[in-house]
């Protein structure tokens, strides 16, 4: 057992003060249950400071700048390169300059207890603080522990790596300068976005994919169109391309990736953005019978299987990777952890039941702010027809769609429902163009609420706007 200096009890104690662990807190607090949360680095999370809002001030500028320059009347008014330095400031000031005190303060003020330092599981229903100075608390947990920890960036093994000192998504989103030349490696959300952003404040840019297309758990159009984009602005898009070795000129020097057959790639930064793993492997799973540095296998609840007490939520369960995603599931999770605090004697578990996280299976949606952007939600056709639906895939060119085209000149884009042939409803939707990820939660609520084929013909478009797509893909299964 970890030796303590003091002994405090809560009736729950969360590991990790990203978006998740703060909406854990804030729905046990808000029913009246003391909480206690634990961060070994800065509350708010990776989403705040090294992920969701700086690739997002990063991309804005770029996205904005293409879709002026297809607009008659303003095309020639943003022909010059962005003002980089006002970019990375406006970058700045969404992550708050890498400070947490407003934060912090928010996640007081729900009354929560906020702890500093390395908090790891110490048996059943206990977590052991270390904090800066090298203290250590015991917090007690009376009815449960979340551990909210999140995931890390994962480096190839490869020869060279240590010495080169690689981007990850950290360094990729929060670097202070902007490299001549950047090679890319992964073809996932990180490295298109990636890609994107530092192609638009000028750096020298190639992306290198190890498959046969980018993104390639979305449609695959999805893939080609961004693709087709990156390479008209200037960035070299190679698939097929599998990255054997990396080596540096010195400590500060230029670069070499040497690929499977031989070939070399020179530049000044390489990212690696090749997947991601759990941050479980020094939170004390050992301690309670589980793999340290494991994904947590979880039921619908959140509440880690074979366990009354331990949840695991957000990306420590690998459901779905993302913010949006793991702040549901901690509402879900927050809303069983109180139901069972209270003794309620049947959780409402069911299909979207409130104590189920039933869209990670069915309707997790996602937006790729790219140019053009790339929105998605539920099923692709190859997940469909995988888990045995009759499905139908309906396609149509955005391009088409009047308030496409007078959103930009030569717009370019597709979009694509999954239609179940038994059911008549939706099971997934997929949208690349430009602007689409303001289309998809409409596509969110026709596949969560599985409305019927026959009552979306009566949910109209505004005309003309880029929605109107859901008429023409509504007008073309019907033929």
């Amino acid at each position: 057992m970890t030796h303590a200096t003091e002994t405090l009890e809560y009736d729950v104690v969360v590991l990790g003060a990203g978006p998740v662990g703060e909406n854990v807190a804030d729905r046990a607090r808000a029913a009246g249950l003391s909480t206690a949360v634990v961060e070994s680095e800065l509350v708010g999370g990776e989403c705040s400071y090294w992920a969701c809002m700086p690739s997002k001030a990063l991309l804005r500028p770029a996205i904005t700048r293409a879709d002026a320059r297809r607009v008659p009347g303003v095309s020639q008014a943003v022909r010059g390169p962005l003002d980089t330095e006002a970019v990375l400031a406006h970058r700045d000031e969404f992550t708050a300059h890498w400070k947490d005190d407003g934060q912090v303060a928010w996640l007081v003020g729900t009354g929560a207890d906020v702890y500093r330092g390395h908090g790891r599981l110490d048996g059943e229903k206990r977590v052991a603080v270390t904090g800066p100075d090298g203290d250590t608390r015991v917090l007690i947990a009376r009815h449960a522990v979340a551990v909210c920890t999140g995931s890390r960036a994962v480096l190839p093994d490869l020869p060279g790596l240590a010495g080169v000192k690689p981007w990850t998504s950290r360094e990729a989103t929060s670097s202070a300068r902007v490299p001549g030349r950047l090679v890319v490696v992964g073809g996932g959300v990180v490295g298109v976005e990636m890609a994107t952003a530092w192609r638009a404040l000028g750096s020298d840019v190639t992306l290198l994919v190890r498959g046969d297309r980018l993104l390639p758990r979305l449609e695959s159009f999805a893939g080609e169109l961004v693709a087709e984009s990156l390479t008209e602005a200037g960035a070299t898009v190679r698939t097929g391309a599998s990255v054997s070795a990396v080596e540096r000129d010195g400590a500060t020097g230029p670069v070499t990736v040497t690929l499977a057959g031989g070939e070399r790639v020179e530049c000044d930064e390489v990212l690696f953005a090749t997947g991601r793993a759990p941050r479980t492997d020094d939170v004390g799973l050992a301690s309670v019978g589980l793999e340290p540095g494991s994904w947590l296998t979880v039921d619908d609840s959140c509440r880690v299987e074979g366990s009354d007490w331990l949840y695991g939520v957000g990306d420590v369960n690998h459901r779905a990777l993302l913010t949006h995603q793991g702040k549901y599931q901690a509402r879900i999770a927050g809303a069983a952890i109180v139901a069972r605090a209270q003794g309620v004697p049947a959780l409402d578990t069911g299909p979207w039941g409130i104590h189920a996280a039933t869209a990670d299976h069915a309707a997790v949606p996602q937006v790729v702010f790219t140019e053009p952007e790339v929105g998605a939600v539920g099923l692709t056709l190859a997940e469909a027809e995988g888990a045995g639906h009759r499905v139908r895939a309906v396609d149509y060119d955005l391009a088409g769609v009047a308030g496409a085209s007078l959103y930009a000149d030569g717009y370019r884009g597709r979009a694509r429902m999954i239609v179940d042939l038994d059911r008549e409803i939706l099971r997934g939707v997929t949208f690349t163009g430009p602007a689409v990820g303001e289309l998809l939660h409409s596509a969110t609520i026709a596949v969560v609420g599985e409305v019927p084929i026959d009552r979306l013909w009566h949910a109209v478009p505004s005309y003309p706007t880029i929605s109107e797509v859901w008429l023409r893909l509504l007008e073309t299964y019907r033929g």
